[in-house]
């Protein structure tokens, strides 16, 4: 096998797809939150919590299904946190996030250790089976790479589509823009910035989490210690290198995935190279593109700002509620 051979091999453009997948889920929910205005760097440990919580409830229950529950139930509860933490408290978002995405590889590590013991044996959990599309599956190559893949996969691409349209056609997505642009502005149109941002940040939690399972129910059904190996900065890169839009994200994580898929191909020709420097290329490689290709960003006004409502103005609100049931009265 030559080495140009990966690239004429639908196995690679497969295996691209799949492990692009859980990158996709959790950078379209950190999309919502980055353009809600609420800085997420925490993305990392709410994959983290679902890969191991997903991992763990589909192993007890031996139901996929409910692993993926537990999965983005557990990102969704860890990202609440992070969403009190940062809008409600305003800590400095950055610094919540570090703090978080420690806890959980703090929270993972000890639950499986109390669980599964330090023999650190591979117990697998039931996992996801790809989807079977009948006669489009048999078409060839392209049948293998787009309809052999597992449900989560499908779900990502849709969500796409689904986040461009909520983003940009409805009145919730003009909100959360709103409150990543100028959360005064919204405040004023009487839209409450806080519930805005609660629910985008809470929202990234959920799609992270689910991420999260797409690694451990999707193939290898186990965990390790730190199984996500940075994905979810990754993730957050992509929304940057994607300039905060939905199709650009994609393309980002589509560009990582195909590396993490080159790299496991390259690590079976006998070359004369520690391993490590394989798992290396799809992070150098990313890195090359941001440095490279990305050009000049804006991201979100307001984004990591805290927004303190005028308290002038809710002052003023209040007296007008007041004179107007005393009218009424």
């Amino acid at each position: 096998m030559v080495l140009l051979d990966i690239f004429t091999d639908a196995d690679f453009y497969n295996a691209a797809i799949r492990l692009t997948t859980p990158l996709l889920l959790a950078a379209m929910g950190g999309l919502f939150s980055e353009r809600a205005g609420v800085l997420n760097l925490g993305l990392e440990g709410m994959m983290l919590m679902g890969a191991f919580f997903g991992y763990l409830g589909a192993f007890y229950s031996h139901s996929v299904l409910i692993g993926l529950v537990v999965a983005a139930l557990c990102g969704g509860l860890l990202a609440l946190l992070h969403a009190y933490l940062s809008i409600t408290v305003k800590v400095d978002q950055i610094v919540t996030a570090v703090g978080l995405n420690m806890l959980a590889l703090g929270i993972t590590s000890t639950f499986f250790r109390l669980i599964f013991g330090m023999d650190l044996k591979q117990l697998e959990s039931p996992g996801m089976v790809p989807v079977n599309f009948g006669a489009l599956s048999k078409i060839p190559f392209i049948g293998h790479i787009f309809f052999e893949q597992v449900p989560l996969v499908y779900l990502a691409v849709v969500l796409v589509l689904l986040v461009n349209y909520i983003l940009y056609h409805t009145s919730w997505g003009l909100s959360i823009r709103a409150a990543g642009e100028h959360p005064k502005a919204l405040d004023v149109a009487g839209i409450d910035v806080v519930k805005v941002r609660y629910l985008a940040v809470v929202l990234s939690g959920f799609l992270s989490g689910l991420g999260g399972a797409a690694i451990t129910l999707s193939g290898i059904n186990t965990f390790y210690d730190n199984i996500t190996a940075g994905r979810g900065f990754i993730a957050f890169a992509a929304i940057v290198f994607g300039k905060w839009t939905a199709a650009g994200t994609a393309m980002a994580t589509l560009l990582f995935g195909a590396g993490e898929a080159l790299q496991l191909r390259l690590q079976a020709f006998n070359f004369q190279l520690p391993y490590q420097f394989f798992l290396m290329l799809p992070y150098a490689l990313t890195l090359i593109v941001l440095i490279f290709f990305m050009g000049p960003a804006k991201g979100p006004a307001a984004s990591g700002l805290p927004y303190i409502k005028d308290k002038a103005r809710g002052h003023h609100r209040r007296t007008v509620k007041v004179k107007q049931s005393g009218a009424n009265l």
